[in-house]
């Protein structure tokens, strides 16, 4: 049984799905609390991966009378108001005064049991086996988090109500994947996430009332933004607490990179503290209307915190109201920057334009001269897509075009060599990069080879892991050093530059062979035949990208699919940690991108290697 296992997060939903293959659950007012059982005993575990066992001994009673050897569940601790409402506040309190009898843990997913890892199975077959482990409890405090059906709008029409803070909508043929994911996503029935406090004010004299927070969310470039300020309900021991934290915090400058009004008298934080503010809705200046606090969080971490998509119960079909602060990138003014790009992320052609903007410091250098093969989606990816490769009489701010006897008999092939160019990409609707595996002015020699690993959407993530390994251990074994990263979808890619300048016959037929060899080795996991038919069960190790004029994901590209994840250049170090294709969406690969630099293809732009005969006799090649 695995010592950790990270909890699998949801995607902002904006309209939220309906459709049968949907469960909806409670969207819990609480924290999120993993349970951990075997030999040693009960661990209940934060998402953070703090142990807090001795904090709610209540709960570990009674987890303990569970009828089980070895187990991990999900789920999330509440306290409820005397109406029978999760109280965040409540929770807050019970913590605050070491009170915490009251709290109850609703359980929704169960990834492990008596030995058995239970992540691959569906989710609704998981939850089949967890109702069984609960029906028998003996325990007032630990419960089965139920599923609704599955009319949507009376859900939301109840939930407004009572005033409850959402559902969380989960794939019922999903298996487990830790990390975020678009196959759980959650929609609110109000406006209301996390803030970051980048300062407070505080009363005159010992133990005064903190008067107001100065709060704030990150952009896309990680940068944090001032979006207005909030009085808190701290009383007593609360203040204490918070100033006490604060302290630890405080520094002479703002955290924010937008200017403050009203600043003085304002101590001054680290963006490390967050809170939970409710409010109406964002001003086109893009701060808060009539903001109220709910609670501190100690759940998430500050660099999480971004602005977030809300459902409109109202009319569940309305995009949320999304501040933005002008809409011209790079100096490219993009048109209808609130456009909605990804429905059920929320994601807007402006945030397309900003991603590819900030990212542009580590994606251009993959892309400088390479010619290009572009996926517009005009009316977002839900709407008619269409792949071009030329300008066809369409100029585009910053793209050029490059010579036309470099491609004879075809038009001038497209490549986009600056952040401006990445900007006016956006502006006509492009999502997606693609490119050649050869760069200008020498075209007629690729100058690496991409195997591109496709699996059976019915696979475990593992399987996917497995057949990296073996790609990998193979390219080892013939001395060519290679690159792992994620695909954006559900797949991997794998990179080997060369600079031998062999011609594109050469590489490809190289990379059939290796394929070819990696299915005859172990030809019930691995095919090197495309079509569906010949992938079931399988990895399909795709070795026709490496053709003249073939294209691949560009590294750091936005896909086209729901919740828009990030082909990311990734560690071989990694690999065991990856939990899917598209682990990274365009906020979370900017906040990698900031972290990790260039440190995850360490060495990349160093290689120099070439396909040799030694190398194609051992692939059969002669």
């Amino acid at each position: 049984m695995p010592e950790r296992i990270e909890p699998q997060l949801a995607s902002p939903a904006n309209p939220p799905p309906e459709d049968e293959k949907w469960l909806y659950e409670l969207k819990f007012d609480g924290y999120r609390m993993l349970v951990r059982i075997d030999s040693r005993g009960v661990q209940l575990i934060t998402r953070g991966g703090h142990d807090w066992t001795e904090r709610l001994p209540h709960l570990h009673r009674e987890l303990d009378r569970l009828n089980v050897k070895e187990v991990w569940l999900d789920g999330e601790i509440v306290v409820l108001s005397p109406t029978g409402r999760p109280d965040f506040n409540a929770l807050q309190n019970a913590f605050d005064h070491r009170r915490t009898a009251s709290i109850i843990y609703f359980i929704f997913d169960l990834m492990w049991l008596d030995g058995v890892d239970l992540r691959p199975l569906p989710l609704k077959e998981r939850r089949r086996r967890l109702a069984r482990i609960l029906r028998d409890r003996d325990s007032e405090h630990i419960r089965f988090s139920e599923a609704f059906p599955h009319d949507l709008q009376s859900l939301l029409a109840s939930a407004r109500m009572l005033k409850l803070e959402g559902f969380m909508g989960k794939r019922a043929d999903a298996p487990y994947r830790s990390g975020r994911t678009t196959t759980w996503v959650k929609f609110k029935c109000g406006v209301r996430q996390e803030f970051v406090i980048g300062g407070f004010i505080q009363g005159k004299g010992a133990g005064a009332r903190i008067e107001y927070l100065l709060l704030g969310v990150h952009d896309l470039d990680g940068g944090l933004r001032y979006v207005g300020r909030v009085q808190p309900t701290l009383k007593g021991r609360s203040v204490s607490a918070f100033v006490k934290e604060a302290a630890a915090r405080a520094q002479p400058a703002s955290p924010f990179r937008s200017r403050v009004d009203g600043s003085q008298g304002v101590t001054w934080l680290a963006p490390e503290l967050v809170c939970e503010v409710s409010f109406v809705e964002w001003t086109k200046a893009g701060h808060l209307r009539h903001p109220i606090f709910e609670g501190m969080r100690r759940d998430k971490a500050a660099s999480e915190v971004t602005v977030e998509p809300t459902a409109d119960i109202s009319s569940a079909g309305t995009a949320a109201q999304r501040p933005h602060s002008g809409s011209t990138v790079a100096g490219v003014r993009i048109s209808n920057p609130e456009r909605i790009v990804d429905a059920k992320g929320g994601h807007t052609k402006l945030e397309v334009a900003r991603y590819y903007d900030a990212i542009s410091e580590w994606m251009l250098p993959f892309l400088h001269n390479r010619p290009l093969s572009i996926l517009r989606a005009p009316d977002g990816i839900s709407g008619e897509m269409f792949f071009q490769k030329h300008l066809e009489r369409v100029r585009i701010p910053g793209v050029e075009e490059l010579a036309a006897n470099l491609h004879p008999g075809h038009a001038p092939l497209i490549v986009a060599n600056s952040a401006r160019a990445l900007a006016g990409l956006a502006q006509m609707g492009v999502v997606e990069l693609h490119t050649w595996n050869a760069v200008a002015p020498d075209l007629a020699h690729p100058d690496r080879v991409i195997f591109d690993l496709d699996p059976d959407p019915a696979l475990p993530w593992t399987a996917m892991q497995e057949a990296a390994r073996l790609v990998h251990v193979v390219l080892d074994e013939l001395e060519l050093r290679s690159f792992l990263k994620t695909s954006g979808g559900k797949g991997l890619h794998i990179v080997v530059p060369l600079t031998g300048g062999q011609g594109w016959a050469d590489v490809k037929a190289f990379s059939k062979a290796l394929a070819q060899h990696v299915a005859r080795v172990i030809p019930q996991r691995f095919s090197a035949v495309a079509g569906p038919r010949n992938r079931v069960g399988r990895v399909f190790v795709d070795y026709l990208r490496n053709s003249k004029g073939a294209t691949s994901a560009a590294e750091f590209s936005v896909r086209a699919r729901p919740g828009m994840g990030v082909s990311m250049p990734v560690s071989w170090d990694e690999l065991d940690a990856l939990t899917g294709g598209a682990q990274w969406t365009m906020q979370s690969a900017l906040r990698r991108q900031q972290r990790v630099g260039t440190d995850a293809w360490d060495g990349y732009w160093n290689v120099v290697q070439k396909i040799t005969a030694e190398m194609r006799e051992a692939l059969s090649l002669g």
